[in-house]
């Protein structure tokens, strides 16, 4: 059922953008194609568009899950705890100051400030003693620093605010076939280790001693959870820029769904996280006909109530 609401959102996002295509054009441009402008918008813009979306929404609906397991805290999510801020923060610092301007380039710069700014905060939230609170409160004051710094730095330099005001609120509009090419394979190994990680992980989950006992490596599950986190989300946002609440919403309604086995988690989360870009991004792109509001936007407007939602949940069951 999840695979065919994938599929049918996939097909959405290439037949629905800012401009209206009959359904027939669209059917031309991915089975007759002939160069015509349709075509080209259908094959050189709304299929790159749309995989980039699989792929993204897939490495933060995973990336999600690992940082729930690995902090036992239902409120982590790559926005919330700042590893997407990280991320832009490294990303802004490398065009403004070092000249770069291509994907393959700042990637790396992404990976370095998703991984330093994770390990922070896990730090600053009290480590192995952190609350779910401490973490979120650690990720929220880190997070507003850096944004902090992003801005100041666009409004510094005014060439690196052209080039950054889109992609700091999180779009895919500037997906082409070398981004999704360029992406995909930092995505791969990082599902590829969380695939691996899961089942210690879930052993992680009840605790470390539960976990030795159950034969566990608990610093290498460490270590390759945060790396795998540090590879979705620094690939998701040098491709994208940073898109919150994906990572937070979509294992939340798995695990209602699935419980708590982490074998189950990942791949519905990797299969529905996609549904909930890719539905965002259709409806940016239809409400703000002929233009579009960016998919960053749209999910912010609707993770925030969610994510309320959570912390007041949380808050009831602790009373």
């Amino acid at each position: 059922m999840a695979v065919a609401v994938l599929v049918l959102v996939c097909f959405a996002s290439i037949a629905i953008g800012a401009k209206a295509l009959p359904l027939s054009d669209v059917w031309h441009g991915l089975f007759h194609y002939t160069g015509g402008n349709d075509d080209v918008l259908v094959r050189q813009v709304r299929i790159p568009r749309t995989l980039l979306g699989l792929l993204v929404g897939a490495a933060l609906g995973l990336a999600g899950a690992v940082m729930q397991a690995l902090t036992r805290n239902p409120l982590a999510e790559p926005g919330i705890l700042g590893v997407n801020a990280g991320a832009s923060a490294a990303v802004v610092s490398a065009i403004s100051f070092f000249g770069v301007t291509s994907l393959t380039g700042y990637v790396w710069f992404a990976f370095a400030g998703a991984a330093i700014v994770s390990v922070a905060v896990y730090f600053l939230g009290g480590s192995r003693s952190a609350t779910p609170v401490r973490l979120a409160l650690a990720g929220t004051a880190v997070t507003a620093a850096l944004y902090g710094y992003v801005n100041a730095v666009q409004l510094l330099d005014s060439a690196a605010l052209d080039r950054l005001r889109f992609w700091t609120v999180g779009s895919l509009a500037s997906a082409n076939t070398e981004t999704v090419g360029k992406v995909w394979p930092f995505i791969a190994l990082g599902v590829l280790l969380t695939v691996f990680i899961a089942r210690p992980l879930n052993a992680l989950e009840m605790g470390d001693d539960t976990a030795r006992a159950l034969g566990a490596h608990l610093t290498r599950t460490r270590v390759l959870a945060m790396l795998a986190v540090t590879l979705l989300c620094g690939a998701a946002t040098a491709a994208c820029g940073p898109i919150v609440f994906i990572g937070l919403m979509i294992p939340h309604l798995v695990r209602t769904l699935t419980g708590p086995d982490l074998r189950w988690i990942l791949p519905y989360a990797a299969v529905l996280s996609p549904v909930l870009l890719l539905g965002a991004d259709v409806v940016g792109r239809v409400i703000a006909r002929p233009s579009e509001l960016q998919v960053g936007i749209v999910t912010a407007l609707i993770g925030g109530p969610v994510f309320i939602h959570l912390v007041r949940r949380k808050r009831m069951s602790q009373l």
